[in-house]
């Protein structure tokens, strides 16, 4: 099948780090303009970026690269790989090892959640750990019943791949969530590794005392 022009940018970008129009053009028999184009379009798709450089002496120019997506449209073993290097830790070891493993990890996202919503009161800690959820990848919606309880709504899970097969880590998020609330509730209303679209949090308001 035919390389199209895009595709060319893309693998001619994945072997350059950093390029400028001129030396692109090398690579092309189309014009100027129509290259731009595509090159636009490219950075409207967040898979290229392009960066100002400046000189000492004359007028700035501009070098393209790839973006992180970018590198992405290639074949990988990100999502893969984590879930065969536990295999054959299991393999090696035990399943007790990967357990143990994985709880370890929660313990050091679990400690840096605690020193990032120190202080905060009930209201304020929902929002900030939805934020930070945010921040390594999920997509968490919020919503607060009359009651004073949150729901919290997350479309993705960035270790989906790896908590498919252990389900340890949603029962690790679980005891996370009721550690770093301790004065409340958390449960699950529904995982996206058992099959559901969503996976979905209740957290409790702390009950207040009479």
């Amino acid at each position: 099948m035919k390389e199209t022009t895009k595709e060319r940018l893309i693998v001619i970008l994945k072997k350059n780090k950093a390029i400028t129009m001129d030396e692109l053009m090398k690579f092309f028999t189309i014009s100027e303009p129509a290259v731009r184009k595509h090159l636009h379009e490219l950075e409207n798709q967040e898979l290229v970026k392009k960066k100002k450089q400046k000189q000492e002496i004359g007028r700035p120019y501009y070098t393209y690269e790839l973006t992180k997506k970018g590198h992405g449209q290639f074949p990988n073993q990100y999502e893969q790989l984590p879930v065969e290097l536990l295999q054959d830790l299991e393999e090696l070891q035990g399943p007790e090892s990967v357990k143990a493993l994985l709880y370890k990890r929660m313990e050091r996202e679990q400690g840096q959640l605690l020193e990032k919503l120190d202080g905060k009161n009930f209201d304020e800690k929902v929002h900030a750990l939805v934020e930070m959820q945010n921040d390594a990848g999920y997509m968490i919606d919020i919503e607060e019943t009359s009651d004073g309880d949150y729901i919290l709504t997350n479309y993705n899970c960035p270790i989906v791949n790896i908590a498919k097969e252990y389900r340890h880590v949603c029962s690790n998020e679980k005891i996370m969530y009721n550690h770093v609330f301790d004065e409340s509730e958390v449960r699950p209303e529904g995982y996206i590794t058992t099959g559901a679209h969503v996976c979905k949090w209740v957290i409790k308001a702390p009950k207040k005392d009479d």
